[in-house]
C-alpha cells in the first residue's frame, strides 16, 4: 500500500468517526430516552407484580380466616364480608364457597342465588360460570323446572369446557325426569365413549345405563 493510499485510508476513517460522534450528538438522546423507558418499564413491571402477588396472598389469608369458623352461617357472613376488588376470578371463587356455606346453614335458596349470579356473569371465566351452572343444576332438581336446567345446561355439553361431560350427565338425569329415556341412554352412552370420561363418571354412566334397562351401545 502507497503512502497516497494510506493517507487517504486514514481520512475516510476519520470522517466515519466525525460522522458517528455527529450522528451521536444529534440523535444520542433517543438513546438515553429509551433506556430510560425500558428500566422505568421493567420496574413498573415488577411492581405490579409484586402488588398482584400480595394482594392474592392477603385474599388468600382472609378467605381461611372466614372459613376457619365452625357454624356455617358464620362462615357466610365472614365471606359475604370479604373485599376481592375488581378480579372477577377470586370473586367467582369467593361466591362458590359462600353457596356452599348458605347451603351449610340450610339456606338453598341463598345458595341457588349465589351460583346463578356466577353463572350469569359474563365478566367471570368461564370455567366458573360452567361449575356455578353444574352445581346449580344439581343443587336445583326439585326445585328449578328440568326445562330450564337443561337449557343452561346444553351450552356446556355442547362446548369444548372441561365440564362438558359432567354436564351431558345432568342432562341425562333431566330426561329421566322428563320420561325420555332414550334422551338419557343417548346422552350416557356419548359419556362413555368419549376418550376424555374419567374412570368414577364412567362407572356412574354405566350403571344409570343398566339401571334404565339399555346397553352399552349406541344404536
Amino acid at each position: 500500500m502507497s503512502n497516497q493510499d494510506s493517507f487517504l485510508n486514514e481520512v475516510t476513517e476519520e470522517v466515519r468517526k466525525d460522522r458517528l460522534y455527529a450522528m451521536f450528538r444529534r440523535y444520542g438522546w433517543i438513546a438515553a430516552v429509551l433506556i430510560v423507558v425500558i428500566v422505568a418499564g421493567t420496574s413498573w413491571f415488577e411492581w405490579q407484580k409484586s402488588r398482584a402477588a400480595a394482594e392474592a396472598q392477603a385474599t388468600g389469608d382472609a378467605i381461611l380466616a372466614a372459613v376457619e369458623s365452625a357454624e356455617p352461617e358464620a362462615r357466610a357472613e365472614a365471606l359475604a364480608a370479604l373485599d376481592t376488588g375488581d378480579n372477577a376470578a377470586r370473586s367467582a371463587v369467593l361466591a362458590l364457597m359462600q353457596a356452599d356455606a348458605a347451603l351449610e346453614a340450610g339456606d338453598q335458596e341463598g345458595a341457588l342465588a349465589q351460583l346463578l349470579a356466577v353463572a350469569d356473569d359474563a365478566t367471570v371465566p368461564t370455567a366458573y360460570r360452567d361449575l356455578a351452572t353444574i352445581k346449580w343444576s344439581i343443587l336445583g332438581a326439585g326445585n328449578v323446572s328440568v326445562d330450564d336446567r337443561i337449557g343452561r345446561l346444553n351450552s356446556i355439553a355442547l362446548g369444548a369446557g372441561a365440564f362438558r361431560l359432567l354436564a351431558m350427565e345432568q342432562i341425562a338425569l333431566g330426561e329421566v325426569e322428563r320420561g325420555n329415556t332414550e334422551a338419557a341412554l343417548s346422552q350416557l352412552r356419548d359419556i362413555v365413549e368419549d376418550a376424555g370420561v374419567t374412570q368414577d363418571l364412567l362407572v356412574r354412566a354405566r350403571q344409570v345405563i343398566v339401571a334404565l334397562g339399555g346397553t352399552l351401545q349406541n344404536g
